[in-house]
């Protein structure tokens, strides 16, 4: 337990190190570079005076949200293009070419259709899961052996009995796997879609520290996504242990 305790607790210490040896080794300008200490205080001092805690909340919901709807229009997709081959021929240079499109680039004919409300950020941060969704789905659902579907055949198993029984439980750690890339896409998407005139949330938050230069605020802007994004990715890590227990897995 304490070897555990260690190696997580290491890197964090190490980060923090270099941090202040940054700080406070005048190769940049200490106005630049806030200390780990003066970015905590203003940490604690935005959570107990300032609107941190709804920023937090509206972005962890928007992200949410989107990811939600991105992940349940993936995986049907996503199914589609794994199994049938005709299929994936037909329509994979065209996923890949708006995959490619950064949702940034989208922006402004995003607010042309959907305005400036909640809606538009939702609509940036679904483009960016559904996409990153579907090719893990489709990707990892491809390599599914066909060796299992004709064992049940021999078996005796009817069509429904092979989809529910052999071809869902194989498909549930890529569903998962395409659940967290979506989650850490969506974080990393945040501050775009919070361009569009948001008044709140993590993004609108490093945004207006950006203007008025209060580089103390951006860190823990920053911060805050990472963190939430990593907490959110262990719960997902932790369910996906029990649901696919029954896998063989390298230690």
């Amino acid at each position: 337990m304490l070897r555990r305790v260690v190696l997580i607790a290491l890197p964090w210490l190490i980060v923090i190190g270099i941090w202040y040896a940054i700080a406070y080794s005048g190769l940049i300008n200490p106005a630049l570079v806030p200390t780990p200490d003066r970015v905590a205080w203003r940490f604690w001092d935005l959570m107990t005076h300032a609107r941190l805690p709804v920023d937090i909340l509206m972005s962890t919901q928007r992200v949410v949200i989107g990811v939600a709807l991105g992940i349940l229009a993936a995986v049907p997709v996503g199914f589609v293009l794994g199994w049938y081959r005709n299929v994936r021929t037909f329509i994979d240079p065209l996923m890949n070419f708006f995959r490619a499109l950064p949702p940034i680039a989208l922006i402004p004919l995003v607010i042309v259709y959907f305005g400036i409300g909640e809606l538009a950020k939702v609509v940036v941060l679904f483009y960016a899961s559904f996409f990153a969704g579907v090719i893990v789905m489709y990707e990892g659902i491809a390599q599914i052996s066909p060796i299992y579907v004709r064992v049940s055949r021999t078996l005796g198993a009817s069509d429904a009995e092979i989809f529910r029984k052999v071809i869902v439980p194989l498909t549930v750690p890529h569903l998962l796997t395409a659940l967290r890339v979506a989650l850490g896409v969506a974080w990393a998407t945040l501050v775009a879609s919070e361009l569009i005139a948001a008044q709140q949330g993590l993004g609108a938050l490093i945004q207006n520290a950006s203007s008025f230069f209060q580089l103390d605020i951006i860190y823990v802007g920053i911060i805050c996504i990472g963190l939430i994004a990593l907490a959110m990715d262990l719960i997902l890590r932790a369910v996906a242990r029990r649901l696919v227990a029954w896998q063989e897995r390298i230690a």
